[in-house]
């Protein structure tokens, strides 16, 4: 008896082990999303630096914002990303306060809702309310206004794209009675949308105080307190369906392979009217348009893949010591212009790049001495806008390669790319074993969720068999 309940239990265990491996393995699918191997230390950080007690609270800003110093800004986003930029309308920064904090004034930004500011006497906060949402202000804001960093409308670009317009910052006077350095209380629950959802806070941390240089470089100041927010993003977060797919073609296959169909989601008009609509439809118009209308939902041309965003690789030319591919970026999004937009691509042969046609280029080094990842964006005023769905919803260039001999071939897929990215969200590739294949071959891939399987039920067989 007690033979036969050990042996049940080792048997159980077996099996709830392989079932919690199983587990681990289908949640890791989905949570390593999360994490961008392409660029690991990518971030958003919040700085926010306190630079003068008052009678009543703190002031975050260091000296007169019309000085010629003003550039010394108080709360201060940075953009460590790579190649993740906000684009309008841009990032929205929320908090929590830890008091009764209220907001007297502000310059660079503004707050989206005063609040109750009922029970204040003569002056009148800027804001009341427990948890403020601030914005940035629009270009054009009247110059004693401004502070330096502000006022593009939450704009900010990549690291990568433009380092010189990764920051935004504004100025924020908090009154909170009797406030000093042991007194003050770090905000909590920091949100930043930008301008949807994607990023995720984490808890205000106190660090080493800032430290500022004059315009002269003969003074050094300093901030009275200082703490950071680190935020991370998230395509999972950011939302339900991906936003791109890639096709590909080449010289040496008529088969075109398509973006895998319901890549981005399905045509659903029955549960969900008005998700996609036909590019000859007379209707168009009102759709893009009509009362209601969100500008920011997308609202995309009727496809099998229904994505608002596909990128094309085509094989194009094959030469004695280069070879040459044209990639063709199509907006089929009819309510989206996308603004500073920007393609990372990987693939083994960016190490011998030769030359790139209308496009910018940078490697991207991930894995210190590999080069094997390129960041393409458009060119200033040529290029770097990416128009919405129609005849002009599209942007292409060409890449020239060198010819490796110890790498270089056309067999199994090599000369397709190994992920594709649009404005920082991963596109869903086709199926391995749907690539253009050589004439003659014979494909005998096994896609990796089939591959997975077979892996994870051979280990639990084998489990359950010993």
């Amino acid at each position: 008896m007690d033979t036969f309940i050990s042996f049940r239990s080792i048997s159980e265990l077996r099996i709830l082990s392989a079932l919690l491996f199983l587990f681990m393995f289908c949640s890791s699918l989905r949570l390593t999303e999360a994490y961008d191997s392409l660029d690991p230390n990518g971030n958003i950080t919040i700085k926010w630096d306190i630079m003068q007690w008052t009678a009543d609270g703190y002031v975050v800003y260091p000296i007169n914002p019309c000085s010629n110093a003003s550039s010394q800004a108080v709360v201060t986003i940075f953009n460590y990303q790579q190649y993740r930029h906000i684009q309008a309308p841009g990032w929205t920064l929320g908090w929590t306060w830890a008091k009764k904090e209220v907001i007297w004034t502000m310059m660079g930004g503004q707050t989206t809702e005063q609040g109750d500011c009922s029970r204040f006497k003569g002056n009148t906060p800027h804001c009341c309310k427990k948890d403020p949402t601030v914005v940035d202000l629009l270009p054009g804001t009247p110059y004693n206004q401004q502070i330096a960093n502000c006022c593009k409308g939450g704009v900010i670009n990549s690291w990568v794209q433009d380092p010189a317009t990764t920051v935004s910052s504004f100025q924020v006077s908090v009154g909170q009675a009797g406030t000093t350095n042991k007194t003050v209380r770090v905000p909590k629950n920091f949100t930043l949308k930008a301008p949807g959802p994607g990023y995720t806070c984490g808890v205000a941390k106190i660090v080493k105080p800032s430290k500022f240089i004059s315009q002269d470089g003969r003074r050094t100041t300093q901030a009275l307190m200082t703490w950071n927010v680190t935020c991370t993003y998230s395509q999972f977060l950011a939302q339900k369906t991906p936003t791109c797919c890639v096709s590909l073609s080449s010289f040496y296959n008529n088969t075109i392979v398509s973006c895998p169909t319901c890549a981005c989601g399905c045509q659903n008009n029955i549960t969900e009217p008005g998700s996609c609509v036909e590019g000859d439809s007379p209707y168009l118009a009102s759709a893009i348009n009509g009362p209601g209308k969100n500008s920011f939902t997308p609202l995309v041309q009727c496809t099998s893949h229904m994505c608002p965003i596909r990128v094309h690789w085509h094989v194009k030319l094959n030469y004695k010591e280069y070879w040459r591919v044209k990639v063709t970026i199509t907006n089929f999004n009819y309510r989206m212009n996308y603004t500073q937009w920007n393609l990372v691509i990987q693939h083994p042969n960016f190490d011998n790049l030769t030359q790139v046609f209308s496009f910018n280029y940078k490697p991207l080094t991930p894995y210190a001495a590999i080069n094997d990842t390129a960041m393409l964006w458009g060119i200033k005023y040529y290029n770097d806008l990416l128009m919405a769905a129609g005849p002009y919803g599209n942007v292409q260039s060409e890449l020239l390669f060198r010819k490796d001999s110890s790498t270089f071939s056309f067999e199994k897929g090599w000369a397709f790319p190994r992920r594709i990215y649009f404005n920082g969200d991963n596109c869903v590739m086709p199926p391995p074993d749907a690539y253009p294949w050589l004439p003659n071959a014979s494909p005998v891939l096994r896609s990796p969720f089939t591959l997975s399987l077979t892996i994870l039920w051979t280990i639990l067989a084998h489990l359950l068999l010993n």
